[in-house]
């Protein structure tokens, strides 16, 4: 291959072109996030096509060619830990594959494969070695007899040459293709038997020809596939004649940037090796993900990419670097893939400002974790260890990572009881909110898969009319299928339609419509007279109110998706969304609360769309027609090759296969009832629309109304009449707390004359904290008065104590109600002469008092 085509950029090229002239359709790397609720992110080259492979969807086409961002850390899938300390783990990864859906099978794929290394990159023929799993006679047969490779080369294993998508669905032998570094790398054998650091896995062929059933029996696919994934960074390491894939071109570049912002030249020190890979690595494992629209939180995904940022961060600080370096970091990133990775270009400020936030946040937490930690350690002996709890707060409520805490224990000679943090980590994980959620699965789901096969998607032609004739595909005692129908299937953030169904022998009301596989409407239903049977032709209808103000709802999060981000800026990005009749959810990134003034020009933008009643165009097109629009994706949506754009007047263009309104003047007023966090650096807002805006009007003039009636006002001067009656009880109550206290301080002639022996203690009823202390202080300024502790319980609640004593008492006022501080359930800031205690206690001021009587001596 030629020199300048061996950078990463030039693979890239050479393996899309190559698969691309046999045939293959070259589709775009899918996000990150994935689609499958199993997964936290896309960890292989085959995730993006699952639907495919598994029957719940038709692939477009035959064969395709892809070259898939993938990340793995978190989950099954997790490679966090052994990330910069070997010479080719990663968290993130680029996965070269070709895939063929039910066209060509083991020949072919072998005979691609073989020839995109041994022509297309020149590899030596010789050191590649092949792997087949021990029943696979015909894949060892291919590449001996047909392919060429000598039997010597080839060696069968056993569980690693066999793929299962789960304990059951399709599955197949697989083959490897390995390259062998030579002699100094280990020892001889193979991959087989050879050392481990010798022979490197490139290329896995896995050949998808059975279907895997619950009992345990295998039957073989109609229409076998192939799935294949090549590590893009060892290929290149390979090509490139280095050892490892830090020293490839574009990891170089990266490492280069870190070793001038660092002072510590790569590869002069092994300990600032390992810090200075983990850096490069997670550089783009966190721009990638935040790019995609991950973002840093303390659950799921967000936690992962959070882990990911402080990690980078901590070796940063070991590398001795005190200034924020991920931006720095992202700019040189985005100098080095931005030509590949375009969405990188596009999201770089971005990026570049969540870096920044989070790593400057973490900085200050590395501060006070390690404050945190010497007062900890400093309370131990010379060698002791570390309590677990410790640890896991250090982890848990300030993010400081274990292994940093195990570090520095270890540099003071001391331990860290690992089985006590465990402990407390298993019980923060069975608190954690579960993310996983089943799907897929269920009863018919067999029977639904046959009625895709036979009759395919369902037709919607909702948009259209809002009841038609159709015909009964499928019925049990919870769903029914329909070849064609009106009610939408609850999608992209929208509700699923509610109506009838009804035919010559029964009425079914339908409760909400789902889909099922591909393209199937289920609709809900619960009798409500008679029975619907399979084949019967049935009249379906929607309820038309119901989905009209589910379609004002729908456009209105378009025009407020467009109104949040001219108000907030580019960065708002969706992150989730529903739409019911009654009231809009949506949800966004940014990293603060919306003001009052922001919300009310949100609020004017989307209104001034309204009004205007610019027509709305729902079309369908080409993703790529789409995308040449401008038209913006809606996050967790799926997209295929032709796709539904909503153009909701002249200002916003995204894709959305939801129901909407024909014009803007259709959604009525939109007003927003609510803003909060949803968690770190998600919003959430709530807005109504049309009628539920009217209703919502006429409760606020209805209570306002009420108001003006109780402050006995008109309506248009209720604010100026509550504000006269606050100011009268404020005043009133001034007054009465005044008498009370005049009341209180009656009583110092009393109460000093009960004291003994110099000392008074007593509960004092109808007086409040500040009155309180003031009798406290004056009777202990009597003469003879040595100490006065005085309890009450205040009007508002709760439970008050003040301790004052005489410059020559020689006791302590702190001292005397320390005990009876903490049996009322409170605290406060002790001092020799006065202390006043605040609690929760009321019922146990005697019991304290008598402490205190008690502490006097």
């Amino acid at each position: 291959m030629p020199e300048q085509s061996a950078t990463a950029r030039g693979v890239r090229r050479a393996f899309v072109d190559f698969f691309a002239g046999h045939g293959h359709h070259h589709e775009a790397s899918a996000s990150l996030i994935p689609h499958d609720p199993t997964l936290l992110f896309t960890v292989a080259g085959m995730v993006p096509f699952k639907p495919y492979f598994v029957g719940e969807q038709r692939p477009p086409w035959d064969r395709a060619v892809t070259i898939q961002k993938c990340v793995r850390a978190g989950g099954k899938h997790n490679d966090l830990d052994e990330v910069g300390r070997t010479s080719r783990h990663l968290t993130f990864f680029e996965m070269m594959g070709n895939f063929s859906f039910g066209d060509y099978f083991k020949s072919d794929a072998c005979a691609l494969a073989w020839d995109f290394f041994t022509t297309r990159l020149g590899l030596d023929p010789e050191r590649i070695w092949v792997t087949v799993h021990v029943s696979d006679d015909e894949a060892e047969a291919i590449w001996r007899d047909e392919v060429g490779v000598p039997a010597e080369r080839i060696q069968r294993l056993d569980e690693d040459n066999y793929w299962r998508m789960a304990d059951s669905g399709p599955c197949g032998p697989c083959s490897e293709i390995f390259w062998d570094k030579g002699p100094e790398f280990g020892a001889d054998g193979g991959p087989a038997h050879g050392g481990d650091e010798r022979f490197i896995e490139l290329w896995n062929l896995v050949f998808m020809q059975f279907e895997q059933h619950e009992d345990g029996s295998m039957t073989p696919l109609p229409k076998p596939s192939i799935d294949t994934g090549a590590g893009l960074e060892r290929i290149l390491a390979v090509l490139q004649g280095v050892d490892s894939v830090w020293e490839t071109d574009e990891f170089v570049g990266l490492l280069a940037t870190i070793g001038e912002i660092s002072g510590i030249v790569p590869g002069s020190d092994p300990r600032s090796d390992v810090s200075q890979r983990i850096l490069a690595d997670h550089i783009r494992s966190s721009a990638f993900l935040i790019g995609d629209g991950v973002f840093p939180s303390n659950e799921d995904r967000g936690y992962v990419l959070r882990r990911i940022i402080r990690r980078a961060v901590r070796h940063a600080w070991l590398l001795g670097v005190e200034d924020p370096i991920m931006p720095s970091l992202a700019d040189a990133l985005v100098g080095i893939m931005g030509d590949d990775y375009p969405e990188l270009v596009r999201n770089h400020d971005f990026v570049r400002d969540v870096l920044d936030r989070e790593e400057q946040r973490f900085r200050e937490t590395l501060r006070s974790g390690l404050a945190i930690l010497d007062a900890a350690l400093d309370g131990l002996a010379d060698v002791g260890t570390l309590d677990g709890d410790v640890a896991f707060k250090l982890h848990d409520t300030y993010g400081f990572p274990l292994e940093l805490t195990e570090e520095i224990t270890a540099e003071r000679g001391m331990g860290i009881d690992l089985e006590g943090f465990h402990a407390a980590m298993s019980e923060q994980r069975q608190r954690a909110k579960a993310a996983r959620r089943d799907a897929g699965t269920g009863t018919g789901a067999a029977d639904l898969r046959h009625v895709l096969e036979a009759h395919g998607p369902t037709e919607f032609v909702g948009r259209e009319v809002d009841e038609s004739d159709a015909e009964v595909l499928y019925a049990d005692d919870e769903v029914v299928v329909l070849d064609r129908t009106p009610f939408y299937a609850e999608a992209g953030g929208q509700v699923g339609d509610t109506g009838t169904i009804g035919s010559s022998t029964g009425t079914l009301r339908v409760l909400d419509t789902t889909l099922a596989l591909d393209g199937l409407h289920r609709h809900h239903f619960e009798v409500a007279d008679g029975a619907v049977e399979v084949g019967q032709t049935v009249r379906a209808s929607i309820d038309a109110d119901r989905r009209a103000a589910i379609r004002r709802n729908h456009t209105g999060t378009h025009i407020l998706h467009w109104a949040l981000r001219r108000v907030l800026g580019d960065h708002v990005k969706q992150q989730g969304s529903w739409v019911g009749p009654d009231r809009l959810r949506f949800d966004f990134s940014h990293y603060e609360g919306l003001t009052d003034g922001q919300v009310a020009e949100i609020e004017d933008l989307v209104n001034a769309e309204v009004l205007d009643n610019a027509a709305c165009d729902h079309f369908e097109t080409t993703r790529e027609e789409a995308e040449a629009l401008g038209a913006i994706a809606f996050f967790g949506e799926k997209y295929g090759d032709s796709v539904r754009v909503l153009r909701a007047g002249p200002n916003s263009i995204e894709l959305c296969g939801g129901t909407h309104v024909a014009a803007l003047g259709d959604i009525g007023l939109l007003k927003i009832v609510s803003e909060g966090s949803i968690g770190s650096n998600i919003r959430r807002l709530e807005a109504v629309t049309g009628a539920a805006s009217i209703d919502r009007l006429r409760s606020a003039e209805g209570a306002l109304a009420e108001a003006a009636d109780l402050v006995g006002v008109p309506v248009d001067d209720v604010l100026d009449g509550i504000r006269k009656r606050v100011t009268e009880a404020k005043e009133l109550r001034r007054e009465v707390e005044d008498l009370r206290r005049r009341a209180a301080l009656g009583r110092v002639d009393e109460l000093a004359d009960a004291a003994e022996n110099g000392l008074v203690f007593r509960l004092v009823d109808g007086i409040d904290r500040d009155g309180l202390r003031d009798l406290a202080i004056a009777i202990r300024d009597r003469d003879g008065i040595r100490a006065v502790v005085l309890a009450t319980a205040p009007e508002g609640g709760g439970a008050a104590l003040v301790s004052a004593v005489s410059p020559d008492s020689g006791l302590d006022a702190g001292a005397l109600v320390a005990e009876a501080a903490k049996t009322i359930g409170g605290g406060g800031r002790p001092n020799p002469s006065l202390t006043i205690i605040g609690g929760r206690a009321p019922e146990h001021l005697d019991e304290a008092l008598e402490q205190a009587r008690a502490a006097a001596g």
